[in-house]
């Protein structure tokens, strides 16, 4: 069925990062894209980093996954999903030319309108995935019209049930697009984890994809990805070439206790190396450069327990200005690895630090890569 979609003519201002300390020479600030679907006006959650400079650059999109469960939680979690987790492959891939906008699709984040892939029969991932097509296909069409976007280079990157998204994106051949990167692509029960709901259901939804897209894809997954291994990444991607689809398969190495994050909590470098022939072939920029400053030394609260050692560890790791990290005086801690401002990284490292104590006051050490205690 044809959806007849109108955006509306104006697109939310990128403004600078509020302290572009750990992002100098990069743009990075939350968007919104006011759209009219179905009827209906509303706006889709975003983040935008890009090249601080002039000019047009090509476009990244990106799409999240899908949390596990079916119940109140499960809704209490999409409400919480940031479009900033895509925070270290934006930076890498803004380092290297890109304009990158990640987009939560309705119902997840700020985004409006109703969770609206809800599987309508127990593994009916395909119209579940159309649907989702649909937000990122107006997504598209806004971000074009942008004056720093180069309309004729736009490269698709989804997670996990965004991956598929992606694929059912590129099953349209949408003008611009000449690319797409699945990152561990499936679909998982609602009630079962660490399981597909049918992997011969998932291997026949990829199968129909295929049939159309002619968009050339790179797939990546983790080998000890828990949820899609090897097995049956192998079995997707031959049914989906078996329609004519341009797609090859690369296995990556393993990532930590379940691979399936990998995009979202490796380095860039472990699949940059990878993907870079790929997009070189797509003639995209695979050079760094823009060099970002070295962090400045953040000493280590002191009385962190071993788990909060290492959750700072990681956050003096994390390239944003917008991150942040409260502790408690009996070694609990929470982390905001990555917000839309500063002010909302203070609050959630809070509300996370509250979560791990037994009714002891937490406060923010850090935000960004400075102390609040200098």
């Amino acid at each position: 069925m044809r959806i007849l979609i109108a955006l509306l003519l104006s697109f939310a201002t990128v403004a600078h990062a509020e302290n572009p300390g750990l992002m100098s020479g990069l743009i990075s600030a939350p968007i919104t894209l006011p759209v009219r679907m179905f009827g209906k006006d509303l706006t889709l959650d975003g983040y935008v980093v890009r090249p601080d400079r002039p000019g047009r650059f090509p476009l990244v999109i990106m799409t999240h996954g899908t949390p596990r469960g079916w119940d109140d939680a499960f809704f209490r979690n999409i409400a919480k999903r940031t479009p900033t987790a895509f925070n270290t492959p934006a930076v890498a891939l803004a380092q290297r030319g890109y304009a990158t906008l990640s987009v939560m699709r309705r119902g997840f984040g700020l985004s409006g309108g109703s969770y609206s892939e809800e599987l309508l029969r127990p593994c009916d991932y395909l119209a579940a995935e159309r649907i989702a097509a649909d937000d990122i296909i107006v997504a598209m069409a806004a971000a074009r019209r942008e004056p720093w976007v180069d309309p004729d280079h736009i490269l698709l990157l989804g997670h996990s049930t965004g991956g598929l998204t992606m694929l059912a994106v590129a099953e349209r051949n949408p003008a611009g697009v000449v690319g797409v990167l699945n990152f561990d692509g499936g679909y998982h029960a609602m009630a079962k984890p660490d399981e597909a709901c049918s992997p011969d259901r998932l291997v026949g939804t990829v199968a129909s994809l295929g049939r159309t897209a002619r968009v050339p894809a790179l797939w990546l997954y983790a080998e000890n990805d828990r949820s899609y291994g090897p097995e049956l990444a192998h079995r997707m991607i031959a049914a989906y070439t078996a329609g004519g689809a341009p797609a090859q398969l690369q296995i990556l190495p393993p990532f930590g206790t379940d691979g399936h994050d990998l995009i979202i909590g490796a380095a860039a470098e472990t699949w940059l190396t990878v993907a870079e022939p790929f997009l070189a072939e797509l003639k995209l920029p695979t050079a760094v450069t823009i060099d970002l400053p070295e962090p400045a030394p953040l000493p280590t609260p002191t009385g962190l327990s071993p788990d909060c050692q290492r959750a700072f560890a990681s956050y003096v790791a994390i390239r944003s200005d917008f991150k942040a990290f409260a502790i408690d005086d009996k070694g609990a801690c929470g982390l905001a690895p990555a917000s839309r401002t500063a002010t909302e990284a203070r609050d959630r490292s809070v509300a996370e630090c509250k979560s791990n104590t037994s009714g002891t006051a937490c406060h923010v050490y850090a935000v960004g890569q400075r102390t609040t205690e200098n």
